[in-house]
């Protein structure tokens, strides 16, 4: 990827490395690059949203001096979810929008992902334009003074409207579904009580009390430990987990047992195909996704597609070839027909969608997908060591004798995140115990070779 963005847009550790002037230069240079064009009436605006973290406010600040001083009006729409953004760019007719959030990364790190006019992610051709007048040719942005400079407004029913937007896609009321909510005190706190409850779900609010701090900590769809243990002290019917931007949902059934991005592709594809709304019998999906999520799919008639891990390239594979749903086993799931990005609540309305029309608790829906053993570890590098593990002979070789020794019967897959500075190293096998001697081994190669000057 480029010198500045990754797979999701711009991140790092919030003003240290993600520093305020780099926020300004985004915004002057992703405001030159995507009003260039505009042919409509009106001044040229971008919409600007934010999770919950405290350095949130300090870049968005960052990001509307860089925005108005080329001209270009900034329309705020406060903390939001980041599919809020993909949203009301279409519905406002702006010619931008700026998510400001790193996920579900912890407090200290934050991130700037950009959206075209569409609604949708920036290309990487586009991404690349805008990293090269920051980085080289900043001279080419043209600043404005006196009446030509921005102005800063607020659009104060952004979440009513995104909302109504997720609540259309409801088929019926889920009155008497018990469900317990973990917001991960980050951005469904400002929307998913209110989109939930009005849809009739009986809800129990978890981690939506965000105090700039705690967003992620120990809570949200990467700490799911404390929401399994209250939907069975409670007996919730499900329970749900959202992100820290909420573009991801993962659940868990009335038993406290996880459901995954693969289980609930699944399942709600099976759902769709037999409606006949699943768009050539596909679903997308990336090598992540377990074995059994595709012994399943095969048994239900249901084709899958395989792209390289991350959103974009599920993505950019839905569009190219028609299909409608896809996704990521972290729970990162795109319903095209509702959405430009990933969205963990119109996943969630989605799951509970087909709670309602089958009457079936969460458990049996997904009784009939089997778990192939996968362990996925992540090991943290120093940022030196970025690029060279797959040029590094010992891992390579470690990487060999595993798929030797696992034989058709499993998959290693060894790959650089491109959002932190961490290999992940996934083995996935018939035998757990297997799969864990593996996945050590070459995680102790990955720690000799990369973790050390």
């Amino acid at each position: 990827m480029g010198r500045l963005f990754g797979t999701d847009g711009a991140r790092g550790v919030a003003i240290t490395e993600l520093t305020c002037e780099t926020a300004m230069n985004i915004g002057r240079a992703a405001a030159t690059v995507l009003t260039r064009h505009k042919t409509s009436e009106g001044r040229a605006k971008i919409l600007i949203g934010k999770d919950t973290r405290i350095s949130s406010d300090v870049l968005e600040a960052a990001l509307i001096a860089g925005i108005t001083s080329v001209g270009v009006d900034a329309e705020l729409l406060g903390v939001v979810p980041t599919p809020t953004v993909a949203y009301l760019v279409k519905l406002h007719q702006a010619d931008a929008g700026v998510m400001i959030s790193a996920s579900h990364n912890p407090v200290e790190d934050n991130g700037i992902k950009l959206f075209a006019d569409t609604g949708y992610k920036l290309p990487d051709e586009i991404e690349n334009e805008i990293e090269e007048l920051i980085l080289d040719c900043p001279e080419k942005i043209q600043l404005k003074n006196g009446c030509e400079i921005g102005r800063v407004s607020t659009i104060r029913n952004a979440v009513e409207e995104y909302n109504s937007h997720l609540a259309s896609t409801a088929e019926c009321s889920f009155s008497g579904i018990k469900v317990a909510i973990d917001c991960a005190n980050g951005s469904a706190s400002a929307t998913a009580e209110t989109l939930f409850s009005k849809l009739g779900a009986n809800c129990t609010m978890l981690y939506n009390s965000p105090d700039g701090c705690n967003i992620n900590d120990s809570c949200g769809s990467t700490h799911i430990e404390s929401l399994r243990t209250f939907v069975k002290e409670h007996r919730c019917d499900l329970g749900i987990a959202f992100d820290g931007d909420a573009d991801r949902c993962i659940a868990v059934d009335e038993n406290g047992n996880i459901v995954d991005g693969d289980k609930l592709i699944a399942i709600i594809s099976d759902h769709m195909r037999s409606k006949g709304t699943l768009k050539k019998d596909t679903a997308v999906v990336t090598v992540m996704s377990n074995l059994g999520f595709h012994t399943y799919m095969k048994n239900n008639h249901i084709n899958t597609v395989c792209t390289a891990v991350g959103d974009r390239y599920v993505l950019e594979e839905m569009l190219k070839c028609g299909y409608n749903i896809g996704g990521e086993q972290s729970g990162h799931i795109i319903f095209l027909d509702h959405a430009t990005t990933g969205d963990g609540q119109l996943t969630a309305v989605q799951l509970l969608n087909l709670l309602a029309a089958t009457k079936k608790p969460l458990s049996e829906l997904v009784s009939g997908i089997p778990d192939f053993p996968q362990l996925l570890m992540n090991v943290k590098i120093t940022e030196d060591k970025k690029g060279k593990w797959d040029k590094t002979p010992s891992i390579l070789s470690a990487i060999k004798e595993a798929e030797d020794a696992l034989g058709e019967n499993g998959r290693v897959l060894v790959r650089e995140s491109g959002t932190e500075p961490l290999v992940r190293v996934m083995i996935e096998g018939k035998n757990a115990d297997e799969v864990k001697y593996w996945t050590e081994k070459i995680v102790e190669k990955v720690e000799e070779e990369l973790c050390g000057q």
